[in-house]
């Protein structure tokens, strides 16, 4: 079924097109036909082709009588919009009325709005390959998503850009990143620091991610106000999270026991991303890895997707893609010894 959206400037935009009860937004359903919903500042509309073209073509309208009369009441607003002139429908920027008319197969899952002040790249984020916008689709229409890829092929940085969004867009209050502590063997409490200096070094990818998108000071806010918050997968236990966008990293250092802990800290109106390379499993020699595991016991259950990432996903340097074809193709470094080795 086509779907497509429009992001609305603010809260307040919301307000005045469709009134402190909806009751536009009732009249836009009732008069095209399409299913419109309001989540934060983004209005999705869903339904036949025709359906949302015309929801689209006339909320559109309504926004640029709302821009040209400010004043204009609630109740009054449709029926101003039809009565003005076609010409002034025309004179919008012809891309945004274009964009504002393709339903999301074509547009609307390319890219993301990104936040508001200091120095914001989120809006510039968008898909370099058709394997990334299949996985920027599967995050916009499923609340529990799996993505399986190598080193380089986006599946954390498009994780965290899609968190920001729906934080920007209010469809969520909080972000949560976490990540397996077990990359280095070695347990948190025998590192130095408080929690955060403890927690560092196994997500620090997480807030690499984080800083070349917004703004340090930004970020520091954010992170202060427990807006964002960043943990080991040990420190989720006992944890219901509701209204979050969850994103577990390096997925594939998870036991099965530890996965199962992780899906169902999911509260009411949250999202879970997990992403791993299921090529780079430091468990234990005989421990099952739960990101193959889930995603195997999960792959028929409704509003559960799982994409899968390859080497010519990866937009890293040219020679992150041959160095992971190489070992794909030879095996782990592991299985091999150097002249002269005994």
């Amino acid at each position: 079924m086509p779907e497509s959206y429009i992001e609305l400037d603010h809260h307040e935009e919301a307000r005045m097109l469709f009134g402190a009860r909806d009751e536009n937004l009732r009249r836009l359903r009732e008069q095209t036909g399409a299913q419109v919903v309001l989540r934060g500042n983004q209005v999705r509309i869903r339904g036949e082709d025709d359906s949302v073209r015309h929801a689209l073509e006339l909320l559109l309208r309504w926004r640029q009588e709302l821009s040209e009369n400010p004043g204009v009441g609630v109740a009054e607003l449709p029926q101003r919009a039809v009565e003005s002139s076609p010409a002034d429908y025309r004179e919008l920027p012809r891309q945004a009325a274009r964009e504002a008319a393709e339903p999301s197969a074509v547009r609307g899952q390319s890219g993301f709005t990104g936040l508001r002040g200091g120095r914001d790249r989120v809006g510039a984020i968008r898909p370099m390959t058709p394997g990334q916008k299949t996985y920027m689709e599967a995050m916009q229409k499923n609340d529990l998503v799996f993505c399986d890829g190598p080193a380089g092929s986006g599946k954390t940085y498009l994780a965290v850009a899609s968190a920001l969004v729906a934080l920007r867009a209010e469809t969520v209050r909080k972000i949560v990143l976490v990540r397996p502590a077990v990359e280095a063997g070695e347990k948190l409490g025998f590192l130095p620091g408080d929690l955060f200096a403890k927690v560092n070094p196994f997500v620090r990818p997480l807030l690499d991610a984080l800083h070349d998108m917004v703004d340090y000071e930004q970020v520091r806010r954010l992170m202060s106000n427990d807006v964002i918050e960043i943990l080991p997968l040990a420190f989720m236990r006992g944890r219901t999270l509701n209204d979050t966008f969850m994103i577990l990293d390096e997925a594939q250092n998870t036991t099965v026991t530890q996965m199962k802990m992780f899906l169902t800290r999911m509260g009411q109106n949250s999202r879970i991303v997990v992403t791993g390379d299921s090529t780079q499993n430091d468990l234990d020699r005989g421990v099952r890895s739960g990101f193959g595991d889930a995603i195997r016991r999960l792959s028929a259950v409704s509003g559960v997707a799982s994409v899968g990432l390859s080497g010519q996903d990866i937009v890293r340097h040219r020679l992150v893609r041959e160095i992971v074809s190489a070992y794909e193709t030879t095996g782990n470094a592991d299985q091999f010894s150097a002249p002269g080795d005994s």
